[in-house]
């Protein structure tokens, strides 16, 4: 499965918890149709003493957020759904709210 959003566009989450909140895209994982957003869905994780984290104690770690609870903003941040068109050999995104490419 092939997705529109990619590493590094700004999204907006618009479900769950964190509704509202915006962030930059961190990575995808298009088989799970997931994506890790800056800043967002974070969780806590209690760890041992180890050799690699010699203090243990408790870890805030992003987790991914599935796809459809995002949706990117465009230029004038807004959240939009994203087109393609073709445009002489290449393929443009571009935000369906403002016409604008992405």
């Amino acid at each position: 499965m092939k997705l529109k959003i990619k590493k590094g566009d700004t999204v907006q989450i618009i479900a769950g918890n964190d509704k509202g909140e915006t962030g930059r895209v961190l990575k995808v994982y298009p088989h799970k149709m997931r994506i890790l957003v800056e800043g967002v869905n974070v969780r806590k994780r209690h760890t041992r003493p180890s050799q690699s984290n010699q203090q243990g104690g408790i870890l805030s770690k992003e987790m991914p957020v599935h796809y459809s609870n995002v949706q990117i903003l465009d230029s004038d941040k807004n959240p939009s759904r994203i087109g393609v068109r073709i445009e002489g050999d290449s393929k443009i995104r571009y935000a369906k709210t403002n016409d604008k490419a992405l």
